[in-house]
């Protein structure tokens, strides 16, 4: 059973930390090489992780793509799409992709006379499911090895921290109020029942024990 609940536990965590992972921004010091317009169909496995159609435009089953090819210094490569996000989900309230693709269109350099950019934006990239980042500004840098401090995530994950160590002693504070209690009440009804069952020259000990066991991983 404690195996259970710790698996439980642990799957709740996974979905909490790939949601921010996902939602929240990022910042990729990078090379743009290009910028593409693609004709993009939307199924049931990918349509979540697009975002909408352009201000002003009518949703459909597929519609034109913008896309940011770009190029990491260590050669490795990523590609950005360029959406609209309007005011739905996530809230980044960006309403100027047609801008933003001219921007990133000026910062085209070559390998040999690079001009380095970091594009922050949200979203993950896989090829599998045919889903790309989705790219919600792009600012010229100094070079590649600039440090740039992510500030809104370190703020967003110390708030959700201290939520989680509020609501871990909310459940503690319930626990030892409510189910210890509850729990020393049916161990010492247990202990009545072996000893009555010891005068009676009857052993109900492994019965307890086990009971006994099962209320002590659940709630202990």
């Amino acid at each position: 059973m404690r195996y259970i609940k710790w698996i439980f536990l642990l799957l709740v965590a996974l979905l909490i930390f790939g949601f921010f992972h996902y939602t929240l921004p990022h910042r990729d010091i990078v090379r743009v090489t290009g910028t593409d317009i693609i004709r993009q169909d939307f199924s049931g496995w990918n349509r979540i992780f697009y975002a909408q159609a352009d201000s002003g435009n009518v949703e459909g089953v597929n519609r034109d793509l913008r896309l940011i090819n770009t190029s990491y210094p260590d050669g490795g490569i990523m590609v950005f799409r360029n959406e609209d996000t309007g005011f739905g989900w996530p809230w980044y309230f960006k309403l100027d992709s047609s801008n933003l693709q001219a921007e990133a269109a000026e910062q085209i350099s070559t390998r040999d006379a690079p001009d380095w950019v970091a594009v922050t934006h949200y979203g993950w990239r896989n090829e599998f499911l045919s889903i790309y980042p989705n790219a919600v500004g792009v600012k010229a840098v100094s070079g590649p090895d600039v440090r740039l401090i992510p500030w809104v995530n370190i703020v967003i994950y110390t708030l959700l921290a201290l939520l989680l160590l509020g609501f871990y002693r909310l459940v503690q504070r319930f626990k030892r109020r409510r189910i210890d209690p509850l729990v020393e009440k049916v161990e010492e009804k247990w202990d009545a029942v072996e000893a009555k069952a010891s005068e009676a020259g009857e052993s109900a000990e492994a019965a307890g024990s086990k009971a006994k066991g099962v209320f002590r991983r659940w709630f202990g």
